[in-house]
This record gives structure tokens, C-alpha cells and sequence, in this order.
């Protein structure tokens, strides 16, 4: 990449940046129904029109990562070691996204899925259905990496997968709303975690 292009990358990824934060200080601040796709662009000063160029519809500015996430589990489920069980795969990943939130300061916590899922029905709504969306790609993944699982037991087993994820999400809102600190939430999720991984782990192996 010459160093104009790799200029303007910086600059189209700082603009992304710029948005995003700035849409999530909004609705961490007025919350998530009430601003608009023009709030966002005037307060971070950009044109409408910009912010639909990096996010095409509002909900994209708290699920915009979504395809990638679901791709990035896919992968370390469809690439684990033999023997290794789907829950044991998704083990790092999801202790990854506890830890996360030690990097927030609280207001930036408000601002963040996991709170506007729970003040926002419509934040839930498209998360649920984001799930639901990674499930049915772990389930094809397992089906993938074990012929001999039928369908609807690798849809369950992806649907316990996911849920975890969906739990952190649903405790680390729910206590970010409480004004917990974001070190005493990951520290008291990341044990619940692990636990809850070692017993898909267990009945995956049984």
C-alpha cells in the first residue's frame, strides 16, 4: 500500500472511530431510541450522508461487527484441535469479552451494547437475532466437523454456546447500570464464565 492509501485508511478508520464513539456517548446519554442518525452526525460534526457511508442503517452502530464476529467464532470452531470440544474452543473468546470491559470507563459502559440492551427493547431485539444468527452458523459447523451430529442436536449445542455470550452481555449491562466498577464486574463474570464453559465442555465429552 502506498503511503497516500495507507493515509487515507488511517483516516477513513478514524472517521469510523469518530462516529461510532461519538454514537455511542449519545445513546449512553439519551439512550438509544431517541437519537437519531442526524444527531450523531452533527455532534461529531460529520455530514448525514458520511455516517451512512460507514454505517448504513442506525442499528449498525451498536451491531456493525456482527458478520465479523460470527465468522471469527465460526472459524475457531470449525478449526479446533481434534478432541477438543466446541465450548473449549470458544473458551479464549469468551473470557476475551469479559475482559473487555476492564478497558471502559463507566461512561463509555452506557454507551455500550451491553447497557443498551437492557434500556432499549430494540437494542435486545436485534442482538437476540444476532445470536441467532451465530447459532445457526456454529450449528453448521458442527455439523460440519461431526457428520454424525444431527441437525437439532448441533442447534442446540450452538444455542448454549451463544447464550453464553448473550449472558455476559445481559449481567455486564445490568451491573454497568448499577454504577459497578468495570474491574469488579469481569471479576466476578470471569469464574462464572469459566464455569459455565466447563460444563458445555463436560456434556459435549459425555
Amino acid at each position: 500500500m502506498t503511503d497516500d492509501g495507507g493515509l487515507r485508511a488511517r483516516k477513513k478508520e478514524q472517521t469510523r472511530r469518530l462516529i461510532a464513539d461519538t454514537a455511542a456517548r449519545l445513546f449512553g446519554e439519551h439512550g438509544y431510541d431517541q437519537v437519531t442518525v442526524v444527531d450523531v452526525a452533527r455532534a461529531a460534526e460529520v455530514a448525514t450522508q458520511t455516517v451512512y457511508n460507514y454505517f448504513p442503517t442506525k442499528q449498525d452502530l451498536v451491531l456493525d461487527r456482527d458478520d465479523e464476529v460470527r465468522e471469527r467464532l465460526v472459524a475457531l470452531v470449525r478449526d479446533r484441535p481434534a478432541g477438543t470440544s466446541p465450548a473449549a474452543a470458544l473458551r479464549d473468546a469468551a473470557l476475551a469479552e469479559v475482559e473487555l470491559t476492564r478497558t471502559r470507563t463507566t461512561a463509555e459502559a452506557h454507551g455500550d451494547l451491553s447497557a443498551l440492551c437492557a434500556t432499549s427493547a430494540t437494542v435486545r431485539r436485534l442482538a437476540l437475532e444476532s445470536r441467532d444468527r451465530q447459532a445457526d452458523a456454529l450449528a453448521a459447523a458442527l455439523v460440519g466437523t461431526d457428520p454424525g451430529l444431527g441437525p437439532l442436536t448441533a442447534k442446540a449445542h450452538a444455542a448454549a454456546l451463544v447464550a453464553i455470550f448473550q449472558a455476559v452481555v445481559d449481567e455486564v449491562g445490568r451491573r454497568a447500570l448499577a454504577d459497578a466498577t468495570p474491574d469488579a464486574i469481569a471479576d466476578d463474570l470471569v469464574p462464572a464464565v469459566g464455569a459455565a464453559i466447563d460444563d458445555l465442555d463436560r456434556r459435549w465429552h459425555a
